[in-house]
């Protein structure tokens, strides 16, 4: 059952249940396949409609807001500013750092192609984005 309020008072455990609940539901996977380590788009075959079905639920479910681009900063992909020829500038690369902390940076700092993106939005990244919403809270 959704909250209605945030739900500050959980652990690591407790917000990876509810993401796996969540992501079995959104996009038809076996509860075993959503491990921390799993890719949303490859391993688990989400696509960018999913990801937006992702994001309303876990509103739904953790009670807090999530901005456009909080949770993957799509825009970003089309500045050429931030991405020149298939890859992530080093001031992409700064303001993927801040838009979107909860992301594990080692891979886009070794190869910051953009097709990398889609293998940094794991579960883990989910479970770091929402423990710090929830903090935020």
């Amino acid at each position: 059952m959704p909250q209605t309020g945030p739900v500050t008072t959980m652990t690591r455990d407790e917000i990876l249940e509810k993401i796996r609940d969540i992501l079995v539901d959104a996009l038809a996977v076996d509860d075993d396949e959503v491990v921390p380590s799993a890719t949303l788009t490859g391993d688990l075959g989400a696509e960018s409609i999913d990801i937006l079905d992702i994001t309303f639920k876990l509103e739904q479910e953790f009670g807090f807001k999530i901005a456009q681009g909080e949770l993957f900063p799509e825009s970003m992909m089309q500045d050429e500013e931030y991405v020149q020829d298939g890859k992530f500038t080093p001031k992409g690369i700064d303001m993927l750092k801040q838009r979107v902390p909860h992301f594990d940076f080692e891979l886009l700092e070794q190869d910051p192609s953009v097709e990398n993106m889609r293998k940094i939005l794991t579960v883990e990244a989910l479970i770091r984005f929402c423990e710090h919403k929830l903090q935020a809270a």
